[in-house]
This record gives C-alpha cells, structure tokens and sequence, in this order.
C-alpha cells in the first residue's frame, strides 16, 4: 500500500528570468527556501506553476529539475495536466512519470471537460490508470482553472478504493466538506489537503493532512507550526489563524505576482514577472501593495518570535 502524501506542501511557483525563460538559478534557492522553512512535500508544476502556460517541453523539464534538485530532502508531487482530449492527457501524463515524482497528480476538471457527470469522470480515469504505471502513486486537484470541478462522494469513494491514490488537494473552500471527505477516506491511503487559508486551521483540527494552498509561497513556517500543535487550541493559535487567513486576501491583488513579489522582496526571487498577469508594473497597477506586503513579511516575522518558531 502507498504512503500518504500529506502536511505542508507547497504549490510551487516558476520563476522566470528577464527574457522569460524559466529561472533555474532562482528556482534552486525557492526549493532551499521551502524546505528551510518545514515543509513536508513539494507540488511542482501545478497552477502556481503557470503550468497552462508552460509549454508541454517546459512542463516536462521542470518537473525533471524539482525532483532531481529536491533529491528525496521531501516529496515531490508533478501535475503538468492541462489537456482535455484523453490522448494528449496520456502523452502529457505519462511523460512527467517518466521524471520520477512521489505522486503523479490528476486534475479533476479534464477528467470531465464538458461538465457531463461522474459517469464521464470515471470512464476517463479509467482509461488514464489503465495507461499509467502502476508503481507510481496517484493524487487529484480539484484545480480551479479551466473551471473548478469538485468531486462527489462517490467519485473520491471509487479513488480511495483502487488504492492508488495518496492526495487530493481540496478546493471545496468548505469546512463541512473537508468534514465529510476526512471520513469518507478514513482508511485509505488518500490523504486530503485543504487548500484555502481561511479555513486551514479549523480543517487541520477537524483531520484535513495539512495545507496546500498559495500562501505557502509566502508563509509555510507558519502553516507547518499550527500544524504541528495537533489538535490544541488557544486565543493565541486562533489569533495567529486570522493573522494567516486576512494575509490571504492580498492573492486579490493578482497571482502569483504577488507571491513572487514578496519572494523577492526576501531576496530569494530575482523579479516577480509571471506568464498569467502581463502587467508591465505590477506595483502601478496595485496601489500600496508595497505596503501590505511588507506588512505581511513584518507580521509573519513578529509571530515566529512570539511562538519561537
């Protein structure tokens, strides 16, 4: 049986040079920085990872170079799932298993493109564990773009059963629905992951297996700590969580600019240009984000010295 993959994981962001080639040099010090600051697994060519926008070659070699560089320190889940047509999802699939991942994640809206049912969702998964290697754990993400296609019971039932799969990055936004997907995999090797910061800490205490949501490309130290606290709770926890969950709102301003924006402010990132927003100044376009950002990197350090982390 597979081992789940859970805890603080990463949606990893792809840093790209001033010619807007992918930033190998930048990315190596990410990965540092990530594991330098407790994480439990990386997620690599994800949305964060602009992997829409990456081309099916760039796809590839990144998640070649993540699980090569990273080198066991954690886990490293790839997606790099961006088609619909089930031919070209076996090709793009089956390429990055061939870079070795810990888990090999299928992502939830092409396994139903047209919004047909679980009939369809299943007749396509299917076809894809019938194509795909047997050795290598599997994980979903209920991945927002093109649309966000949650799962049913029955389809996360059915998952759970083959035994092949070790995450689901949760999207419902949801608590009671991390409630009833916590118990409906109880178990199973499937581990759920919530994905959004506002309601992270209660998921953790309800039996979510950790965070996987893009603030911890701002602040993993700080998810990996109230995970760590098991199921204690305090007005100071509590006060945290919201420290944690109001810093989540400056996603608004554009993403992941503005996660990159703050790596570079930390000196671990060399600019904050992504493929997604093509603004020409991020900082015009976004007044006084300077000034929340820097809010954000004063607070979060103010907390680790409160709680010693």
């Amino acid at each position: 049986m597979f081992k789940p993959i859970s805890g603080v994981i990463p949606v990893m962001i792809t840093p790209y040079t001033d010619d807007q080639k992918i930033d190998y040099e930048s990315l190596k010090k990410l990965i540092d920085w990530y594991i330098s600051n407790h994480v439990d697994a990386l997620f690599a060519v994800c949305q964060s990872s602009e992997m829409i926008f990456l081309s099916f070659e760039e796809r590839v070699a990144l998640s070649k170079f993540v699980v090569e560089y990273t080198n066991g320190r954690v886990p490293v889940i790839s997606s790099g799932h961006i088609s619909d047509d089930i031919e070209e999802q076996k090709k793009e699939l089956l390429a990055v298993a061939e870079t070795k991942p810990d888990a090999l994640v299928l992502v939830s809206n092409h396994l139903d493109p047209k919004k047909e049912g679980t009939e369809v969702f299943k007749k396509n998964l299917d076809i894809l564990l019938d194509t795909l290697p047997k050795d290598i754990p599997l994980g979903v993400y209920e991945c927002p773009a093109p649309y966000r296609r949650l799962l049913t019971d029955e389809e996360i039932t059915y998952m759970a059963n083959t035994g092949r799969f070790v995450v689901i990055k949760d999207v419902s936004c949801d608590l009671e629905t991390v409630k009833r997907r916590v118990q409906l995999v109880k178990g199973t090797p499937l581990a759920i992951v919530n994905a959004n910061a506002a309601i992270a800490y209660p998921a953790m205490l309800a039996g979510a297996r950790g965070f996987c949501g893009v603030m911890n490309n701002v602040h993993p130290e700080l998810y990996a700590f109230l995970l760590s606290q098991g199921d204690k709770r305090s007005a100071e926890l509590d006060e945290l969580a919201r420290f944690m969950s109001m810093a989540a709102l400056s996603e608004r301003y554009g993403y992941p600019d503005i996660a990159k924006f703050i790596l570079e402010k930390k000196g671990i990132l060399k600019n904050h240009y992504s493929r997604t927003n093509k603004w020409t100044n991020f900082l015009e376009n976004n007044w006084a984000c300077d000034v929340v950002a820097q809010q954000i990197i004063d607070g979060t350090e103010a907390y680790k010295k409160k709680f010693g982390i």
